[in-house]
């Protein structure tokens, strides 16, 4: 059952309602992805190096806030499936940079039309005037997110 839409009156309040919401919603949002065989871990990873470009594994590993076994495991799955490669470090000749494959930046491709199509189809539910109203509250969010 849907609890009802109150204002908040302080902005302690605002925050916890806006949080619980975002919340909410991301973890819907993550969970929609095309079958596949890569895992939320995978498919985070190879999220990150998307956005990055190129990361060395330890980078890579804190971006994900896991430890850099844990990252060796992930990254070897994605190394398998051919979505990520690695190259020499052009500085350090102990270290290597990842970066996505073609395969792997296609696969991430898909991953986001995925989760876009989910989230559109939901928007198109709503009246004109609620999607007005979250196109200017994703404006106020982004600035939100810039202090």
């Amino acid at each position: 059952m849907e609890r009802p839409v109150t204002e908040p009156r302080t902005a302690d309040e605002l925050a916890r309602t806006l949080r619980e919401a975002i919340q909410r919603l991301n973890r819907r949002v993550r969970q929609t992805r095309p079958v596949g065989d890569l895992t939320f871990s995978q498919l985070s990873a190879l999220t990150s190096l998307q956005l990055a470009g190129a990361l060395t594994p330890r980078e890579l590993a804190d971006s994900e806030r896991v430890q850099p076994p844990t990252m060796t495991k992930i990254v070897g799955k994605l190394e398998e499936r051919g979505l990520v490669v690695r190259t020499p470090h052009p500085t350090d000749g102990r270290q290597v940079i990842l970066a996505p494959t073609e395969r792997g930046r296609t696969v991430y491709a898909e991953f986001e039309k995925a989760r876009n199509e989910w989230l559109a189809s939901h928007l198109a539910a709503l009246s004109p005037d609620d999607r007005e109203t979250l196109a200017r509250a994703a404006e106020i969010l982004q600035q939100v997110a810039r202090f």
